[in-house]
């Protein structure tokens, strides 16, 4: 039946809890078809409540079997708790109690992935943000921390392996075959990072000498299968451990770090307690099965859950609303170690990319809401761009006002400060001013306020008085429930270009590059001694989540393209002049004019290709065009078709007219070395696969060296690129036909590989895409109850394969429609990410607006609907 009328839950509402368990002692007793879980809370009256005489309330899903309550030791008759639709009550419970709980779970029915369940063999738990009300009755909210001692009992054969948060303590044989293992974690936390794991797994084992030198025990468990791809992981995991010690102070506190890779996990991966369960996409790697980028990112999130130990664990969160205390701080870690492993030029365009692509369409959409939300319906819809990745950019401008020594006095105050507590983001901005003694009043609206900013620049050069005005205008549009925005404090670092390619000096001290805080709706700006006018170089690093808006003629973007001295801003120039093109063509695509092609963007990729002295990795991305999903994020309104055909129209024409450098470029960058995934190699690949790309437009020339690469390559990340170009060329079909059942032959029994061969298929931009889809649904190597396969062929057509999916009859809405209602049941959160491509409506034009809307209506119609969804589709409407 459809959830009862879902709840507000409101910041402004917070009260601290009533009781605290100072305690928690679990026995689980693992078996084929259910598990008993025995739970003995030792619970005390909080002194900081305001509330002396309440009721002990446990949060408490519907599916727990309650078998007896104790407290002190004496049973509970039935009139002296009230079991509630969400939890029990409890009636009449002294200040200090112990309360032992006994309920009855089947995991192997637990569909939705959320508390313990079963992934094929194996049990694991996924807590965050409440799964363990699934597992049994308990004070379920990150405020509420407790020392955890956990005894799990299953059949040896079938379970020999029995894994849970901290340190063992004790383990031993039992009667029928069966065994226990006892866990203690000394480190008090919230039920959210509460982890078990039981089932027949490998482990391969490594360590760490600290900087205290305690010797660590480290763990990576996986099926035997998988044992040949978790050393980058394992490297991964030293380097993080490494990197934290020196950046950040940060030691490791246990004497063992676990991880397990989980095949059907919902996240990518979760810092539980020294028991890190992974997402298997999120860990294994190996060159044969593995691409750059998923070897990329398996080390970003390995290091993002290994920091998470500090800055998440040792200190938590207060509430929900404070997410991205943790969250976004420690995506903001994570990015820093991922520049500090590679380039990191390459690592700020790629996250920058992402963020303007997404996180600036969540921030213009129906679901937009500030770092730190005031409001939540169901906290899983807010596991989001804005406070991951938006929450980083705010953290990392905090670092960029302190400098580097006081940002790490900073971490270092909060840390101690608040070590072994659940706090707030007021927590963390309190210490940074208070060694900085700057005031971030004003500062601090970047958590309250929703929206992306707009900065407009105008520039004027009064040749008499040799002066260079910049006049600043800030803005930002109206959001869900944000109507009236007060002015952010932005900093925007800049510099000005003169005529020969060189910095200007910008103030008696020359400095050629100066961050302004714009902290008004309009502040001007002015240089002296400018003897010609400059080109100004605004907003290097991307210093801020803001959209800028500055009237660059062609010319100036080119300039700053070639000589900008800030990286980033040399290919933010790229991209910008790209975009010029890009929407004339557009216009005239959608006006049904002739499409003419601008030759001062060919003749500046082709300068690219001639210069050897760059990065590769630059290289590739400068000569990368916006991408569809960016073109309809920057678009008023998204004409699919006329996006679609005037960015192929444009790639046709520079692979056209650049045919013999990129045959050249592509042949310069075939070279026979071993796989390594360093940075390199993975920028000498990333070019030529780019090039490859641009070739498939040469119908002569693309397809056969495709088809040769796919052959010949001796990694994935080559053979996948090869096989994506095949699949989106008609005119390469034949070889396409070939090299999809050659991969599906020898990667049948790699489950990883096998959802990448769905997901290069779900995206190809040839006609037909939803029947090839439909088909693939049938397939043995999809099941709509994993959750990697429901993002790699789902999720992957709906979200990134706008061509097809936005057919003019509306087929790919029904088809998201019918999908989501077969998940409503079965996966919830997977279902909830899923309706998000329907949620942008608004900007589509006829029919498709009114026809995205009926999907949406009909969604809303379902009369099972769950409030994951629900939430999302009512704001949507």
């Amino acid at each position: 039946m459809r959830d009862a009328t879902p709840q507000t839950i409101y910041l402004k509402d917070y009260k601290v809890p009533e009781f605290l368990i100072d305690k928690t002692n679990l026995v689980f007793d693992l078996n084929e078809d259910y598990c008993r879980v025995s739970s003995s809370l030792a619970i005390r009256r909080n002194p900081a409540s305001q509330s002396s005489s309440a009721s002990l309330f446990l949060h408490g899903g519907k599916d727990l079997d309650l078998q007896c309550i104790e407290v002190d030791d004496c049973p509970l008759n039935d009139d002296q708790y009230q079991r509630t639709e969400d939890g029990l009550i409890i009636n009449h419970v002294p200040d200090n109690a112990v309360i032992n709980i006994e309920v009855l779970i089947k995991p192997h029915l637990n569909t939705t992935m959320m508390g313990l369940y079963k992934s094929r063999t194996m049990y694991c738990t996924q807590c965050e943000a409440e799964g363990f009300r699934n597992i049994t009755f308990y004070l379920d909210r990150p405020d509420v921390m407790s020392e955890f001692t956990t005894k799990l009992i299953a059949d040896k054969h079938q379970f020999p392996v029995l894994l849970s948060n901290g340190n063992p303590l004790d383990q031993g044989e039992l009667d029928n075959g069966r065994h226990f293992v006892t866990w203690h974690d000394p480190f008090k936390k919230p039920a959210y990072l509460f982890a078990l794991v039981a089932g027949d797994l490998s482990v391969v084992e490594d360590s760490f000498t600290t900087c205290t030198n305690r010797e660590i025990l480290l763990q990576i468990f996986v099926e035997s299968k998988d044992l040949n791809k978790c050393d980058h992981a394992m490297l991964s995991l030293k380097k993080s451990m490494r990197w934290d010690e020196q950046t950040y102070g940060r030691e490791y506190d246990l004497d063992r770090f676990m991880i397990v890779a989980v095949d059907d996990f919902n996240m990518g991966a979760m810092e539980n307690k020294g028991l890190n369960i992974f997402n298997t996409s999120a860990v294994l790697a190996n060159p044969k099965t593995t691409t750059d980028a998923a070897f990329q990112r398996v080390e970003g999130i390995v290091a993002h859950e290994y920091f998470h130990n500090w800055s998440g664990n040792r200190v938590t969160c207060r509430d929900w609303f404070q997410l991205s205390l943790k969250e976004g701080f420690t995506v903001y870690r994570d990015s820093q170690f991922s520049a500090d492993m590679n380039s990191s030029v390459v690592k700020r365009i790629e996250d920058v990319s992402y963020l303007r692509t997404y996180q600036f369409a969540e921030d213009a959409g129906p679901m937009s809401h500030p770092v730190q939300p005031d409001a939540y319906m169901e906290i899983n819809n807010f596991y989001t761009l804005t406070v991951y990745e938006k929450g980083a950019e705010v953290v990392g401008m905090i670092h960029s006002l302190l400098g580097d020594a006081k940002f790490r006095q900073g971490s270092d105050l909060y840390f101690s400060r608040h070590d072994g507590q659940a706090v707030t983001i007021e927590e963390f901005v309190s210490a940074m001013e208070e060694v900085s003694g700057l005031d971030l009043k004003q500062f601090r609206r970047w958590y309250k306020q929703s929206g992306t900013p707009v900065v407009n620049v105008q520039s004027s050069y009064d040749a008499e008085a040799k002066t260079y005005s910049l006049n600043f205008n800030q803005s930002c549009p109206t959001t869900s429930g944000q109507s009236h925005k007060k002015p952010f404090f932005i900093p925007i670092k800049l510099g000005l270009v003169d005529a020969n390619g060189q910095d200007l000096p910008l103030n008696s001290q020359g400095d050629q590059s100066i961050v302004f805080s714009l902290y008004s709706n309009s502040q001007t700006l002015v240089f002296e001694n400018i003897q010609q006018p400059p080109v100004p170089s605004l907003l290097r690093g991307f210093s801020a989540p803001i959209k800028l808006d500055y009237n660059y003629t062609s010319d100036e973007l080119a300039h700053l393209m070639a000589h900008d001295s800030d990286g980033f801003n040399r290919w933010d120039a790229g991209q910008k002049l790209s975009l010029l093109v890009l929407n004339r063509l557009i216009d005239d695509a959608k006006a049904k004019r002739e499409l003419v092609m601008d030759q001062q963007l060919i003749t500046v990729f082709g300068e690219l290709l001639k210069d050897h002295s760059l990065d590769p990795a630059m290289v590739n991305l400068m000569l990368q065009l916006p991408s569809e999903a960016q073109l309809h994020e920057q678009a008023e309104t998204i004409y699919v078709d006329a996006i679609h055909g005037a960015r192929e129209f444009a790639r046709q024409s520079i692979a056209t007219a650049l045919q013999e450098q990129l045959v050249a470029t592509y042949k310069r960058l075939t070279d026979n070395q071993d796989y390594a995934p360093e940075a390199q190699q993975i920028g000498r690949r990333s070019l030529r696969n780019c090039v490859l790309g641009y070739l498939m437009q040469v119908e002569t020339v693309g397809p056969e060296l495709a088809w040769q690469q796919f052959n010949d390559a001796s990694n994935m990340t080559d053979k996948a690129a090869a096989l994506s170009a095949l699949v989106n060329c008609q005119a390469a079909d034949s070889y396409a036909v070939k090299a999809l059942h050659a991969f599906e032959q020898d990667y049948a029994d790699e489950t990883l590989a096998m959802n990448l061969w769905l997901q290069i298929q779900a995206t190809s931009k040839l006609n037909n895409g939803l029947e090839r889809v439909k088909d693939l649904m049938g397939h043995p190597a999809f099941s709509i109850n994993n959750p990697n396969k429901a993002r790699s062929l789902l999720g992957a057509f709906c979200s990134a394969n706008p061509v097809n999916f936005h057919h003019q009859d509306g087929s790919g809405y029904g088809f998201l429609q019918q999908q989501i209602i077969a998940l409503n049941a079965l996966n919830p959160q997977v279902a909830a990410r899923l309706v998000t491509p329907l949620t942008r409506w608004k900007k589509l034009p006829e029919p498709n607006r009114q026809l995205m809307r009926d999907a949406l209506q009909q969604i809303s119609n379902h009369k099972g609907l769950v409030k994951d969804i629900q939430e999302i589709v009512t704001k949507s409407l």
